[in-house]
């Protein structure tokens, strides 16, 4: 019997094509790591399952936009199987929602509000079909909240703990790490860092157009093309020890490095 792989990719950000509350269609920034996504499920064409659970406290307007701007890039553009489960639908119809999640190569949730979404799925038993996904090999994806989500600790914009002294919400914790998303944001950075202070695990800050892939006990980190050309995606490494901040920045790589390199609080 083969070995299950598990795998995740999770995304600090960048803008997928979406039409703005202007109207105006914002460019596309993500395509290398989209497709990096597919390549994974060694598939000509995946089965892809939506989520916009993140979404649930914004309203259905939002989360229906979100999945139409997938949607565009999954199966029109890549040309994938692709279904969208409603938040909604794991509150009313869970069996829906098991049938959804077994017919899935691929389960990609989207950015949001992080400690909505994560609640939501505790509260439905969600979270556990979520683990059971990723255990039996499926790819686990998502962008910001979508990302966080799959690790132990992350970093959110979320009021009430955006200006915490300590900004830290609990993922699922597929990966013991602290994930922060948009690192590249104005005084993202300077949250990271203070948080950090009283967590006892390394610091993950990611920025627009760049992911960090784990295979099993294995990662790298891959990118994409921002729009920006003057802006540089990256990747940082960050924990405390004994008073001392240690960073290191981790660059792309073809090659996977041990996870537990990248997880353990030594340099």
């Amino acid at each position: 019997m083969s070995k299950t792989i598990r795998k995740i990719v999770a995304i600090g950000g960048g803008e997928n094509g979406r039409i703005n509350s202007k109207g105006e269609k914002l460019p596309y920034e993500l395509a290398e790591i989209d497709k990096e996504i597919i390549r994974l499920t060694d598939k000509k064409k995946p089965r892809v399952l939506f989520l916009a659970h993140a979404q649930i406290s914004f309203g259905y307007a939002y989360e229906l936009r979100y999945y139409e701007t997938i949607h565009r890039i999954y199966s029109d553009m890549l040309g994938c199987d692709f279904r969208w489960l409603k938040a909604s639908e794991i509150i009313d119809d869970f069996e829906k929602a098991k049938n959804a999640v077994a017919w899935a190569d691929v389960i990609y949730e989207g950015g949001g509000d992080t400690v909505a979404m994560i609640e939501l799925w505790r509260r439905t038993g969600f979270d556990t079909l979520l683990k059971d996904a990723w255990e039996t090999g499926k790819v686990m994806c998502g962008v910001s909240a979508g990302a966080i989500c799959w690790f132990a600790l992350g970093n959110t914009d979320v009021p009430g703990y955006k200006d915490a002294k300590v900004n830290q919400i609990p993922g699922l914790g597929f990966v013991d790490a602290y994930f922060s998303p948009h690192c590249n944001k104005e005084g993202k950075r300077e949250s990271e860092i203070n948080s950090l202070k009283h967590i006892d695990k390394v610091g993950l800050s990611v920025s627009n157009c760049s992911a960090i892939e784990i295979i099993d006990d294995q990662y790298r980190v891959i990118k994409s093309t921002p729009a920006d050309v003057n802006f540089k995606p990256y990747v940082l490494r960050t924990y405390w020890k004994n008073g001392k901040m240690f960073e290191k920045e981790i660059f792309e790589s073809v090659e996977f490095e041990k996870l537990d390199l990248l997880l353990g609080m030594k340099d």
